[in-house]
């Protein structure tokens, strides 16, 4: 397999926008630019592999990627946030802490 560099930029600026994009969402902070690339391109994996299965196709192109490997990097991250138990250093609360504020705690 013969890569060229374009395709290697292409790969790592979906991985950083993808993970970036999924910390965003289900923990309300990104993790860094190294955890951002590194969820993204394991959650790129995860979505390659899973959406086809489940019959979801989302097209080609860079916009379809970054999709594909945003939700398969939410799954990532909600997978390690079950077998952590939910808490430790990824933060006790969807959103990044809505009680924190708004100023109280629910």
């Amino acid at each position: 397999m013969n890569m060229s560099s374009e395709s290697l930029l292409v790969i790592l600026f979906v991985g950083v926008v993808a993970g970036w994009l999924a910390g965003q969402i289900i923990r309300g902070t990104g993790f860094g630019i190294i955890g951002d690339l590194i969820v993204g391109i394991l959650g790129a994996f995860i979505g390659s592999w899973l959406l086809p299965q489940l019959g979801l196709h989302l097209g080609t192109g860079v916009v379809s990627a970054i999709v594909n490997a945003t939700i398969g990097a939410m799954l990532l991250l909600l997978i390690v946030r079950l077998v952590r138990g939910g808490g430790g250093g990824w933060g006790s609360r969807w959103g990044g802490g809505w009680g924190s504020r708004w100023g109280s705690r629910w």
